[in-house]
C-alpha cells in the first residue's frame, strides 16, 4: 500500500506554476482538463478536506489497515492492526497486533477491537479476563479520546480530525495502492474538529482536544479523484502520566476495497468483562 510520487510542490502557488511551465513549453498549448484538475486543489485545499468524512460516509464501507509508532525510553514501537470499517453505522472490527515485550517473551496474542460511537470493545486485552469476554471502554473518558489508546486510530475519527483544518498545502499527485490520489499536507485544531464532528465522534474528539499536549495535529492525508481517504498520517503529542514526558505518536491510517462487506456486531451486555483487569 505504499505511494508512489508523480509530481510534489513546495506549496500552492508551485503546483499551478508547474503546469503552466509545462504549457509554455508547447506551441498552441490548450488547458486540458487534467491541468485544470490538478491546479484547482492547489488553489484551496480546505473544502476537500473538510468534506473527506462525509466522502467515506458515502462509500459506505472499506478495509482498513493501520501502524500506531511511538518512541518510548530510546526505543521505537510499532502497532499494527488490519480489519474492515462501516462508515455509516460508524463501527469497524480490527484485529490489532501488539509488539514483543522488552523480556522477549513469546509474541502476544492479536486483541480483537470493536470501535463504536463513544465505546471501545476489546478481546484478549488483559490479564484475567475469560477468553469469550470483551472489555469495555468509555472513549469520552479516555485523555486521548482512544486516538491513541487502543493502538489505532478509529478510521471515521481520523477523518473527522481533518474537519479542524486551519492551514494545508497541495503537495501533489501521486498513488497509494494503484489509485491515483491527491497529497495534502496541514495542521488541524482538535477542538475546532469536535465541533464540527458527527454525534458519535464529538466527545471523543473533546476529550483529546483537553488531553493531549496540544490540540494542533500535523497531518498528511491522500485523496482519491472521489475526496475520499486513501492514507492519512496523524502525529500527536500526548503527555506520559508516570513520566511526565511529552511523547510523540505516528499513527497511520491505510483506507482501501471500498464497498466490501463489513458485517460489525457489537457484543450484548452479557459478554462484557465487568471484573478487574490485570496490568500486563
Amino acid at each position: 500500500m505504499a505511494e508512489r510520487q508523480h509530481g510534489r510542490a513546495g506549496g500552492t502557488v508551485l503546483a499551478a506554476g508547474f503546469m503552466a511551465c509545462v504549457c509554455l513549453t508547447t506551441s498552441g498549448c490548450q488547458s486540458s482538463g487534467a491541468a485544470a484538475d490538478d491546479r484547482r486543489p492547489a488553489a484551496d485545499p480546505l473544502p476537500a478536506l473538510r468534506q473527506a468524512a462525509a466522502a467515506l460516509v458515502a462509500a459506505g464501507t472499506s478495509k482498513a489497515i493501520t501502524s500506531m509508532e511511538m518512541a518510548t525510553g530510546g526505543t521505537r514501537v510499532t502497532i499494527r492492526g488490519e480489519g474492515v470499517y462501516d462508515y455509516t453505522r460508524a463501527v469497524g472490527r480490527l484485529k490489532v497486533l501488539l509488539p514483543q515485550d522488552p523480556a522477549g517473551r513469546a509474541e502476544r496474542r492479536p486483541i480483537t477491537e470493536l470501535l463504536a460511537p463513544g465505546a471501545l470493545y476489546m478481546k484478549n486485552r488483559g490479564a484475567g479476563v475469560p477468553a469469550d469476554k470483551w472489555v469495555r471502554v468509555d472513549t469520552a473518558t479516555l485523555t486521548d479520546g482512544n486516538l491513541v489508546t487502543g493502538g489505532a486510530t478509529d478510521p471515521l475519527a481520523a477523518a473527522e480530525v481533518l474537519l479542524g483544518t486551519r492551514t494545508a498545502t497541495y503537495v501533489g499527485r501521486t498513488e497509494v495502492g494503484g489509485a491515483p490520489v491527491r497529497h495534502y499536507r496541514g495542521t488541524a485544531d482538535l477542538a475546532e474538529a469536535a465541533k464540527k464532528a458527527s454525534p458519535g465522534g464529538k466527545a471523543s474528539l473533546e476529550a483529546a482536544a483537553k488531553g493531549f499536549a496540544t490540540s494542533e495535529v500535523p497531518f498528511d492525508v491522500f485523496l482519491d479523484d472521489d475526496g475520499r481517504v486513501r492514507k492519512i498520517r496523524h502525529r500527536f503529542s500526548f503527555v506520559n502520566g508516570s513520566q511526565k514526558a511529552t511523547v510523540a505518536v505516528a499513527s497511520t491510517t491505510l483506507l482501501y476495497d471500498f464497498g466490501t462487506p463489513a458485517d460489525v456486531r457489537l457484543p450484548p451486555a452479557g459478554d462484557i468483562y465487568a471484573g478487574r483487569i490485570a496490568e500486563e
